[in-house]
């Protein structure tokens, strides 16, 4: 499942100060409810529930917090790049580098699919450094979706 299949470019945003691991996944909410405010609470709790079970950060300065729910009709991603590092707990490095996904309640083998080839993209120094080093958000944009679907 490629990055173009998850992502829009409405769903990739730069997080200039985060307060902490829930500011994180309250902005990772609000742009996986595709601009449905009454999503994006029930998608927060979920993202949240995750994490108490399991640290995403997955090293490297990254993060995969993801859940499953009514709230998606197919898997759906968001990038999140945050202006410095927050503590996603369980000892993992500090992460400034998110990629939320959320996937449909009863969709269990595309959650792990799409989780496995997010792990494969992040494990790539070269691609993180870019992310990193990416001057402005449409320059996200164009690594993520790739020029044609640059905002």
């Amino acid at each position: 499942m490629p990055l173009t299949a998850l992502l829009a470019p409405e769903r990739i945003a730069l997080l200039a100060d985060p307060c902490d691991r829930d500011s994180v996944l309250d902005a990772a909410a609000r742009l996986l409810s595709d601009a449905s405010p009454a999503l994006a609470p029930g998608i927060a709790r979920a993202l949240r529930e995750r994490e108490r079970q399991c640290c995403t950060a997955i090293g490297c300065g990254v993060a995969i917090p993801h859940a499953r729910g009514d709230a998606f009709d197919a898997p759906r991603g968001a990038f999140l790049r945050l202006g410095h590092a927050v503590d996603f707990g369980n000892g993992a490095s500090p992460v400034d580098l998110v990629f939320a996904l959320g996937v449909p309640e009863h969709s269990p083998e595309l959650h792990l699919q799409a989780l496995s080839e997010l792990a494969d993209h992040f494990s790539d120094a070269r691609f993180r450094q870019a992310l990193r080093e990416a001057r402005d958000r449409p320059a996200l944009c164009g690594l993520l979706l790739g020029d044609a679907q640059s905002p």
